[in-house]
């Protein structure tokens, strides 16, 4: 039998870490959550479901994690965002590798996301694969922020798993455009970190490219109306951090 950590990070997810921490709470040996400061009930949700939480300004996405890995007493971890939760058919296959014992390092599950109240099967958002459990001394969070990711090391067997995670992304429009303008900020003010420098043509040429593989090339189109806007928003962020990057930084 394998053991596992679930590991979430949270600020003020009073309205979604409930849906996260029960989704899991079966089929894992410790639930840890990161607080980064909540003032809406946060806190309270996890202690009432058993979860140990512990507190800590927040770091950046990455580093965030990484201090919430660290924490981890178990074997393996699995990490969720709050505003995700394991679906029914992933959570009755972890229960049955977890008394099996899991036999790979690593798995990548695909991750579905729900689109101002729609699941959207397309373009950049599905099958939106994600490494999301992982033998503890086997992986660690990197990427850039905020666009976070689990680095498998040199030498990890990693296993493939065709069952979902859940995301609740964004419950309206307005709400997505205004988080791609804190991440195209972001995302702007890290690569600035690194020493990267674009020419002019970088914001457009990135642009264009981001809506026609995500409308044209995956297919985002089937999935309607909401799929033109994903493509427009992923468009618009492209746009606005290698612009946000070659002019305020």
């Amino acid at each position: 039998m394998s053991s596992i950590s679930l590991v979430v990070i949270a600020f003020n997810e009073a309205e979604k870490i409930e849906r996260c921490l029960k989704s899991a709470m079966n089929v894992v040996d410790e639930m840890i959550v990161v607080d980064s400061g909540s003032t809406d009930g946060t806190v309270a949700i996890c202690e009432r479901l058993g979860a140990r939480v512990f507190h800590q300004p927040f770091l950046g996405y990455i580093e965030q994690k990484n201090f919430a890995a660290s924490l981890a007493a178990s074997e393996y971890i699995l990490s969720l965002d709050a505003d995700e939760a394991l679906s029914q058919h992933l959570v009755i296959w972890l229960e049955q590798a977890r008394q099996s014992g899991l036999t790979y390092d690593a798995y990548v599950f695909n991750r579905l996301n729900n689109y101002c109240g729609s699941w959207i099967k397309h373009g950049d958002y599905y099958p939106d694969k994600k490494l999301r459990l992982w033998r503890k001394e086997k992986g660690y969070w990197g990427g850039e922020n905020p666009h976070d990711k689990v680095i498998a090391l040199p030498g990890t067997t990693v296993a493939r798993i065709k069952h979902d995670i859940l995301h609740w992304s964004f419950a309206s429009r307005p709400e997505h455009k205004a988080q791609m303008i804190r991440f195209s900020e972001i995302a702007a003010r890290a690569m600035h970190e690194k020493g990267k420098r674009v020419g002019a043509a970088k914001p457009f040429l990135s642009a264009a490219w981001a809506f026609v593989n995500g409308f044209i090339l995956k297919a985002g189109f089937l999935d309607g109306i909401n799929g033109f806007h994903i493509a427009v928003m992923n468009a618009f962020y492209s746009f606005r951090k290698y612009t946000l990057l070659r002019s305020c930084y």
